[in-house]
């Protein structure tokens, strides 16, 4: 899921009963201990009044930016060279870098070859962002930021001050870290001659949530859609700020782009995404095979990214609530006074309630 790992509610709940659950079990025991409690069946579902008090103290207080801080020392202990291997794409002179940052996020180093210009999304770690900079020589000129999770946005102001010409672009409804230039809904963001940007409002897992897309007609390819946690392959974030209707409105965003269009999601969620579809549409071909493929990437540790929105509409089960063999997988009909955008914001929502509790997730 894109937010909220368990130990955020650890964290969350120990701050606010003192630690006093914790610390009436032995060390040994606290892992199974957490797992079969009554708190950790309560913080499974995002409906559950704990989830929603472990969820302001991470977006709303400092406790979650301590718990982000810890987040980066652990990543960087289990996975020093990252949490999977990746290789950069090179369209015409412009290069797509995925950076694996914490346990499964990516942040994605964009550099103009030609001026050595250079854009990242969502830097959660600044310190392999970074030393990719570095390694390909380019001057940082601004971050892109889809919302104020801090596994999104963590890295924000140390990249600030860092490069002291940096802008930060963002939404203003969702209290970005470090936001310098707030972006509304189609605006445009230039760097140089060949970075064209455009933002998108895209509401629904956060209050101002906004995905980037790199025109791909200056450079002569494909457009790329940095796509934050509104879509990942096979999958969509959670609804945390918003309604299914809202999520609809902003999924259909991505789905009217054109099918070439590469996506970059913020998270290496493929596997486990592609194994929730199989359970709602079986019979999918399309899906299957790229399951395989996905299954042989990473038993290799290597990048999923990026996928084609082309493929995304066949096999992404949250693209795809107009299908009525998905919806017939959900048993739902369409209601006699329904109206065709609500009922399949129905659909999403029924989907998006069997995601949250598949495997736990």
């Amino acid at each position: 899921m894109a937010f909220p790992d368990w130990p955020v509610y650890l964290l969350c709940i120990a701050s606010i009963c003192g630690g006093f659950y914790i610390c009436r079990f032995p060390k040994c025991a606290r892992k199974s201990a957490w797992k079969n409690s009554l708190i950790g069946k309560l913080m499974a579902r995002t409906e559950k009044p704990l989830f929603w008090i472990a969820y302001s103290l991470y977006t709303r207080t400092k406790l979650g930016y301590i718990f982000h801080k810890r987040q980066m020392r652990k990543a960087r202990e289990r996975y020093p060279t990252g949490h999977s291997r990746t290789q950069p794409t090179i369209i015409n002179g412009i290069k797509i870098i995925p950076v694996p940052i914490l346990s499964d996020n990516y942040s994605y180093v964009v550099i103009d070859t030609a001026s050595n210009t250079a854009v990242v999304v969502d830097p959660a770690d600044p310190q392999p962002v970074q030393a990719c900079l570095e390694e390909e020589g380019a001057a940082l000129q601004a971050v892109l930021c889809t919302h104020k999770h801090w596994d999104h946005s963590g890295g924000n102001r140390a990249l600030k001050r860092r490069y002291s010409s940096c802008r930060v672009y963002g939404n203003a409804m969702d209290n970005i870290p470090g936001l310098t230039h707030p972006l509304s809904d189609k605006d445009t963001i230039d760097f140089g001659t060949r970075l064209h940007f455009r933002a998108f409002f895209t509401p629904g897992h956060t209050v101002g949530h906004m995905i980037y897309l790199l025109d791909g007609r200056v450079i002569g390819g494909p457009s790329s859609l940095f796509s934050g946690d509104l879509v990942f392959l096979s999958g969509c974030g959670r609804m945390f700020e918003g309604n299914a209707s809202t999520m609809l409105s902003s999924l259909d965003t991505v789905g009217s782009l054109n099918d070439d269009t590469l996506l970059w999601p913020g998270h290496e969620y493929a596997e486990d995404n592609l194994l929730f579809a199989a359970e709602v549409e079986p019979c999918n071909v399309v899906r299957e095979q790229k399951l395989q493929w996905v299954q042989q990437q990473r038993s290799q540790r290597l990048c999923t990214c990026p996928s084609t929105l082309a493929e995304e509409k066949q096999y992404n089960p949250f693209l795809r609530s107009h299908s009525q063999d998905l919806q017939g997988a959900l048993g739902l009909q369409q209601k006699q006074d329904e109206d065709w955008t609500s009922y399949r914001a129905r659909v999403l929502e029924e989907l998006r309630r069997r995601k949250d509790i598949f495997k736990d997730r």
